[in-house]
């Protein structure tokens, strides 16, 4: 766990995702959609993406991506990113960590 710490110390957003995952996809798509500064980290082309992925396990997440960290603060994954945008408050949360500005 202490790897996923130092990927996502001083970056905005960070999600760690799958280069085949659709949900993965969309959810880049939505969050870059708004010109936040993501940070993106494929765990099927990283040589310890199975550390991560284990890591990201033992932290709860099920499925393990797509995982959405935002303000170095774990989010969850699609679920939770999507009902955070449906409610209106994702935007605000971007901000908040500085990810954009509007």
């Amino acid at each position: 766990m202490e790897s996923i710490k130092k990927m996502v110390a001083e970056k905005p957003v960070v999600m760690f995702s799958k280069s085949k995952c659709c949900m993965c996809h969309t959810i880049k798509t939505l969050v870059s959609s708004f010109g936040a500064n993501l940070t993106v980290y494929e765990l099927d082309e990283l040589p310890n993406g199975l550390q991560v992925e284990r890591a990201l396990l033992m932290l709860g997440l099920r499925p393990s991506v797509p995982a959405v960290f935002i303000g170095q603060e774990l989010i969850g994954g699609a679920s939770e990113i999507m009902s955070l945008h449906l409610e209106g408050n994702l935007v605000p949360l971007l901000m908040k960590a500085k990810a954009l500005w509007l």
